[in-house]
């Protein structure tokens, strides 16, 4: 099961400069420096866009470890849809700048031909969590994500990988892959970071229109009133469901999924119980919005 970081208190270092690194050679020869010196590494594995549920992550890595290791790639191989991978917004000078405020020691930001080359030929596939929900709607999206996932996890090397809560099925994925391939790393959970109007932060936020982005709420309404009602015995997922998705058709969202589903597998359950997750899948535009809800 997931280890979840619950509200991490603020860790507060001296800027100094991130030490950038190009390669996996660059990596693995950084990493095994430190090992060593004894340290222990935490890897943030990101693409970029970053924005404070980022940060997020990267306050829970430093409580953790000793040297934070953030990683920035945009992973063409997770992207099922050639334009969305196109419109993915790049911001690597302001990133950088985020991380040094942040104190992150290392910034691992490798190019395609880096990462894959010319004869690449590799390809690592989940099975079972990835053939649902997202994995249905976007075929080839998780073989992408386990693919890089294991070569910025060999290359580095980590104790500890955090990744966010957000993207759940990413984190059901990963933890699938890790304890498959018996790798000796934690993989550590952190809680979504919402704006003050309850939308989860991602990258793709900025990418809504102003109308969108004001209904765009309508996600984390519609998990509320669930939640409300689970808190008040009600456990028939039909009922649950139909909440969530009456409160998102009141705005222009194009529904793609709302399940109620069990935790690792990401099976439908028949019942809902403490620790089974509402997850959400809508379309503003041209925009995908996915966010979740753990019942408690």
């Amino acid at each position: 099961m997931f280890k979840v970081a619950i509200s991490p208190t603020k860790i507060t270092r001296s800027t100094k400069p991130v030490r950038i690194l190009h390669s996996p050679q660059e990596l693995s020869g950084a990493v095994a420096q430190l090992r060593v010196l004894g340290q222990t590494i935490a890897m943030v594995p990101t693409m970029g866009a970053l924005h404070a549920g980022h940060l997020s992550l990267c306050t829970v890595a430093k409580q953790r470890a000793d040297i934070v290791v953030a990683t920035i790639f945009v992973n063409p191989l997770q992207f099922n849809n050639p334009e969305d991978f196109a419109k993915y917004p790049l911001q690597m000078d302001r990133d950088i700048q985020m991380l040094e405020s942040e104190g992150i020691d290392l910034l691992y930001a490798p190019t395609v031909e880096a990462m894959y080359g010319q004869a690449f030929s590799t390809n690592v596939h989940v099975e079972g969590v990835t053939d649902v929900l997202e994995g249905q709607s976007r075929p080839g999206h998780f073989s992408g994500v386990a693919t890089v996932v294991t070569k910025l996890l060999c290359a580095g090397r980590p104790d500890i990988a955090v990744f966010g809560q957000q993207d759940f099925q990413q984190c059901a994925v990963i933890n699938r892959l890790v304890s498959d391939l018996d790798m000796p790393i934690e993989i550590v959970i952190a809680p979504t970071v919402r704006e003050s109007d309850g939308l989860a932060m991602s990258s793709r936020n900025i990418r809504l229109s102003p109308p969108a982005r004001t209904e765009s709420v309508c996600i984390f309404e519609g998990l509320q009133a669930a939640q409300h009602l689970f808190s008040q015995g009600e456990t028939n997922p039909i009922t649950l469901i139909g909440t969530v998705e009456k409160i998102i058709q009141r705005s222009s969202a194009k529904i793609d999924y709302v399940k109620l589903v069990d935790a690792e597998t990401l099976q439908d359950v028949a019942t809902a119980n403490g620790g089974s997750v509402i997850v959400v899948a809508v379309v503003f535009d041209d925009v995908r919005l996915i966010d979740n809800l753990v019942l408690a």
